[in-house]
């Protein structure tokens, strides 16, 4: 009898182990992401609030995604008259209470104060760096909780969500994915964001949905993924990780870094920490030199870069903010 670890290796080996086409790869990802709603003809934006920060104008608005989804979001943009346009990044929160963390709030939207948390105010940092950000909440976090997990205070509704919709014939990451491209097309409508200009930043969770975007939408023009790319099999393959991970079929494609590597030849950026727990460093590593190298045998090297930092699962950008701006701004 094959004991169950034997199983479960013999199971990871029998995975696709050919490395499809870029294009083919894309349609069979679009099919395990599974199902997603109608987008709403009418996306009837709606100003929630302004708030005058320093160097920067905070703005909350909510737009309707699709018949039954309504996504608030918050949109950050220098104090500047030299620009007409801005390079724009859509930024993609991970686990914890939401789009709050990324601009500055704590979760009862008073002002956060002290050393900020595993999020570091990213939005803050890029929106003085001279970019105009966008962040808007996930579904199955903050104010898109359902119901009962507002009301028992639980952090996320990802199980319930996630569980659901495979049940339904689709996923937690593909609703996400849908919902973030379908963000980018609210962009669009700013007269003062650049289209030619547009970055991706996901962290943890958020990073998931950023790499999944990325790989199948080339309005991103770099991205952005800290605490995030690694392997399957040496993240969430290899402990107990949030549903939300997790996608039927995945491994018919390829492993992560396979997935990755149609993020090429658009600008794409990995940040880990050598001490991230949740996405160790083994799995980190390999998916850097894997990816590293689809790059270099294109002769793209320039359009590809990592930092590896001291620390745990936790955003730096001592590196990749100034990245962005060559990439971007600079070109």
């Amino acid at each position: 009898m094959i004991e169950p670890d034997q199983f479960l290796e013999n199971l990871y080996k029998q995975r696709n182990q050919t490395v499809l086409e870029p294009s083919l790869a894309r349609m069979e990802l679009e099919k395990r992401l599974g199902d997603v709603p109608e987008p709403s003809l009418d996306v009837d934006l709606t100003k929630l609030e302004t708030v005058e920060c320093i160097g920067y104008t905070r703005e909350r608005f909510r737009f309707k995604a699709s018949d039954d989804l309504f996504i608030p979001f918050y949109v950050l943009t220098p104090h500047t008259t030299s620009h007409t346009q801005f390079a724009s990044i859509l930024a993609l929160h991970g686990h914890g209470y939401g789009s709050r963390e990324l601009v500055g709030l704590n979760e009862d939207d008073t002002e956060e104060e002290g050393e900020p948390g595993i999020h570091r105010q990213l939005a803050v940092q890029l929106v003085k760096k001279g970019f105009k950000v966008f962040v808007p909440e996930i579904l199955g976090f903050g104010d898109r909780r359902l119901t009962i997990d507002k009301e028992e205070d639980n952090k996320n509704s990802c199980f319930t969500l996630a569980a659901a919709l495979m049940m339904s014939g689709s996923t937690l990451a593909g609703m996400r994915v849908f919902e973030a491209r379908r963000m980018m097309d609210v962009m669009a409508t700013f007269p003062d964001v650049n289209e030619e200009q547009i970055g991706l930043e996901g962290f943890s969770g958020g990073g998931l949905v950023s790499a999944l975007v990325s790989a199948l939408d080339t309005r991103v023009k770099a991205t952005v993924l800290t605490g995030f790319a690694n392997t399957f099999k040496d993240s969430i393959l290899d402990r107990n990780h949030c549903l939300d991970n997790y996608i039927p079929g995945i491994l018919s494609i390829g492993e992560q870094p396979d997935l990755l590597r149609l993020i090429a030849p658009r600008a794409l950026f990995l940040e880990a920490g050598d001490e991230d727990k949740v996405f160790p460093l083994r799995g980190v590593e390999v998916a850097i030199e894997q990816v590293k190298n689809v790059y270099k045998e294109n002769n793209m090297q320039d359009q590809f870069d990592s930092d590896i930092f001291s620390g745990g699962h936790i955003i730096n950008g001592r590196k990749f903010i100034d990245w962005f701006e060559r990439v971007l701004i600079q070109g």
